[in-house]
């Protein structure tokens, strides 16, 4: 482990400021960094100004925006994780078998982050590929992972999210969520009735390493045509256990 001494704060505000934009503040003044951080302004503006002179953000005067090139940063991880290369042709499999499309996640903090994705048709309005964030409450994969949790890690968790409804079916009681989970680690699968988006249903279930440690989570996403929510199961659930054994045996 490192002494304090040899950490680099200033890298740490950089990678702050990085992380403060998002979809829903693309565009922010320094004084709007400077508030979503925590820094002061000056050392915002310093950031800011780097990220700038380096490529990685742009500026208009009075606004700044990440560029493209942020994307090198989390690309070049994804493309370094073993576990992407690994689930991606079970995946594409999996996918052509069902006619469905097919994810695989991590947990990430409060989000689920997609490692590998094999699509049959697009089925929600927004588009999702590696590196793609959603919230892991109200999601099929975000459950089950949080399924594997003690129950108190998984409760701060909900407890820190921002349960701002998505659909008019989103769940918000944190209880009513803790509720779904327990389900979750009782069944061993998650299934989610339009929470994330209007006709979308999903069912997921987690993954497992050699060593019986949940690493990932796997789940199909299809419209929601069938009379029921609970109908995925029947559906769906025996193909995503199969690939789920067989997957245990080959991840560490």
């Amino acid at each position: 482990m490192a002494n304090r001494t040899d950490i680099i704060g200033s890298l740490g505000k950089g990678l702050q400021v990085i992380e403060a934009f998002g979809a829903d503040q693309p565009r922010m003044s320094i004084s709007e960094v400077a508030a979503a951080t925590g820094l002061d302004r000056a050392a915002a503006r310093r950031c800011l100004l780097t990220l700038h002179d380096l490529g990685y953000a742009s500026y208009d005067g009075k606004f700044f925006a990440l560029t493209a090139r942020v994307l090198r940063l989390g690309m070049g991880a994804l493309a370094a994780m073993p576990l992407a290369h690994l689930v991606q042709p079970w995946l594409e499999q999996l996918s052509d078998r069902i006619g469905q499309s097919t994810s695989v996640s991590i947990l990430d903090g409060t989000e689920i982050v997609y490692l590998a994705r094999a699509a049959q048709r697009r089925v929600m309005s927004i588009g999702l590929m590696p590196g793609s964030r959603l919230p892991v409450h109200c999601t099929s994969m975000g459950r089950v992972l949080l399924a594997a949790l003690p129950r108190d890690q998984a409760l701060a968790l909900i407890m820190s999210s921002d349960l701002t409804p998505r659909t008019p079916h989103s769940l918000t009681d944190p209880a009513e969520i803790m509720a779904r989970i327990d389900a979750a680690r009782r069944d061993g699968y998650a299934v989610i009735d339009q929470e994330v988006e209007p006709g979308l249903r999903s069912i997921a279930v987690p993954l497992h390493s050699v060593q019986g440690r949940v690493i990932a989570a796997i789940n199909t996403g299809v419209a929601a045509v069938q009379a029921n929510a609970v109908d995925l199961v029947a559906l769906y659930l025996d193909p995503l256990l199969k690939v789920q054994e067989g997957l245990r045996r080959v991840l560490r």
